[in-house]
C-alpha cells in the first residue's frame, strides 16, 4: 500500500529578502520559518529544503540499514547516521554525505560495511537523490 505524507509552504516577497513558512501537515509537528539566507549563508534559527532533504536522507537510511542487518541476522544496538547536503547557488544541490557509526554485537568489520553500502544504495530516498554524488563514511563503534 502506497503511503502518501505532505507538506506546505507559504512563501511571501522575493527569493533574496522574503521568507516562507513549511509545514509538516501529516505529521502535525511543526511549521519552520524558511529564507533564502538560512539556504544559502547561515541558517540563524530558520530551516531550509536541504536541511529537510538531510533529514529525511539519514532517517531513511538509518531505517534501510537497520532493516538490512536485521535480514542478515544482526541485532542492532545503535545507529547513528548525519546526512550533510551540499547546496551551491546557481548550481543546486551537489551532494549528500552521510556520516554512520553504529554499535552492532558480533558483526565484522568486513560485513558491516557491505551491509552499509548496500543500505546507502538501496534507502529510498538515495535513489531519489541519484543525480547528485552520494558519498558515506561508515564506522562500527564498540558494542
Amino acid at each position: 500500500m502506497a503511503a502518501t505524507r505532505t507538506a506546505h509552504t507559504v512563501w511571501n516577497g522575493d527569493l533574496f529578502e522574503g521568507s516562507g513558512n513549511t509545514t509538516l501537515d501529516s505529521s502535525g509537528l511543526g511549521t519552520y520559518e524558511v529564507t533564502w539566507r538560512a539556504r544559502a549563508e547561515q541558517s540563524e534559527g530558520k530551516t531550509s529544503p536541504e536541511e529537510l532533504i538531510a533529514a529525511a536522507h539519514s532517517a531513511c537510511f538509518s531505517m534501510a540499514f537497520s532493516l538490512a542487518l536485521s535480514q542478515a541476522g544482526f541485532t542492532v544496538d545503535e545507529v547513528h547516521t548525519k546526512a550533510d547536503v551540499t547546496f551551491v547557488p546557481g548550481t543546486g544541490i551537489t551532494g549528500s554525505h552521510l556520516t554512520v557509526s553504529a554499535k552492532i554485537p558480533g558483526i565484522s568489520e568486513e560485513d558491516f560495511q557491505k551491509i552499509a553500502g548496500e543500505a546507502k544504495v538501496g534507502c529510498p530516498v538515495s535513489g531519489a537523490l541519484a543525480s547528485i554524488d552520494i558519498t558515506m563514511e561508515a564506522t562500527l563503534a564498540a558494542s
